[in-house]
């Protein structure tokens, strides 16, 4: 491996997520409402997205400018036609640290494909244990049991500890996240709460929507004594906390009060080809057309290479009632 790629705060590329589709079948208020995603939206036409092959072509390379971990998001990645297809194909280079985030409506009958493709571990959003709010939350018809079983499926195939994500948004499902913390303490998952971020232009961030982690570590710590834990990697963005009687793991990402910009080690890259050096990205550097133009390997690296090494992301720690408003890409494009 090769020296690691580092930008000029010399932050490393360790963690690459690639978005495998545009298309998600839940229409959340967090990154696709449905007044700008509906029936109507058009999507990117399949010759737009990356090849399975070029996808595998570019995570190879990427993992030799030192990447550990790729993640599969979306959209809703399982959307993706054949994906286990791909999950095996990723899963055969050496090293690489290879995991999926979804919604979990499909998660129940594609959980063990995936795990024997190679899968090996996986992350499910679940926003709310009660029906009506998931459903606020995610604008879809069925419900929260649907989740549960592709967690259960996940589990039985292997893909163990699964990590759940809330995104917690005061005046929706904040009531809910006792609930969702007392449902998984003793099952050995992973219940993580988000703070509601201004992804994507199209989501109505508000600040007093907001619930500071420290808001949710007392909340919970009052209902069951809880107590920090050293992170697992240098960059790691969860704050990690365990409940004192045993009964697991908790973790709080809390990327507007306490961003973690000066350690962040990821790069995203969409569903058309395009290399977002930040969440908050707007233009991204297209990585698609050099790629289908004949360049080598050593070419598309040092592309890689010279969009990180220029890289000078902030956003988070930035952030300001004027900056929110700016134009940026979309999560459902980009992936979380």
């Amino acid at each position: 491996m090769a020296e690691p790629l580092v930008d000029r705060f010399q932050r490393p590329l360790r963690d690459l997520r690639i978005s495998v589709t545009d298309r998600c079948n839940f229409r959340c208020t967090y990154c696709m409402p449905k007044e700008v995603f509906g029936a109507n939206y058009a999507f990117m036409e399949r010759s737009e997205l990356l090849s399975f092959e070029e996808i595998t072509r570019l995570a190879r390379i990427f993992r030799g400018l030192g990447v550990e971990k790729v993640r599969l998001t979306g959209g809703e990645p399982t959307l993706r036609r054949d994906l286990d297809i791909l999950v095996r194909m990723l899963a055969e280079i050496p090293g690489l640290d290879l995991t999926l985030t979804t919604n979990g409506s499909t998660l129940e009958s594609q959980a063990a494909p995936l795990a024997a493709a190679g899968l090996k571990r996986i992350t499910v959003s679940l926003d709310s244990l009660d029906d009506e709010v998931f459903g606020k939350m995610n604008d879809v018809e069925f419900k929260v049991a649907r989740v549960l079983a592709g967690i259960e499926a996940a589990s039985a195939a292997g893909l163990r500890p699964v990590k759940l994500n809330c995104v917690v948004k005061r005046s929706v499902n904040l009531g809910g996240v006792l609930d969702l913390a007392a449902h998984f303490r003793g099952t050995g998952h992973v219940m993580r709460f988000i703070e509601f971020m201004d992804v994507g232009n199209t989501n109505g961030w508000r600040m007093d929507e907001v619930v500071p982690s420290r808001e949710l570590i007392a909340k919970i710590g009052a209902a069951w004594p809880i107590e920090p834990v050293d992170a697992n990697y240098p960059g790691e963005v969860a704050e990690r906390w365990r409940f004192k009687d045993g009964a697991g793991e908790i973790g709080f990402i809390s990327s507007v009060t306490q961003a973690f910009c000066r350690t962040c080690n990821r790069a995203r890259l969409s569903a058309n080809g395009r290399l977002f050096t930040c969440l908050f990205g707007v233009h991204g550097t297209d990585l698609r057309g050099p790629a289908r133009a004949g360049v080598s390997d050593a070419q598309l690296a040092e592309v890689v290479s010279n969009a990180w090494r220029a890289r000078d992301d902030r956003y988070s720690e930035l952030r300001t009632a004027q900056t929110a408003g700016l134009p940026k890409i979309e999560m459902s494009f980009i992936g979380g």
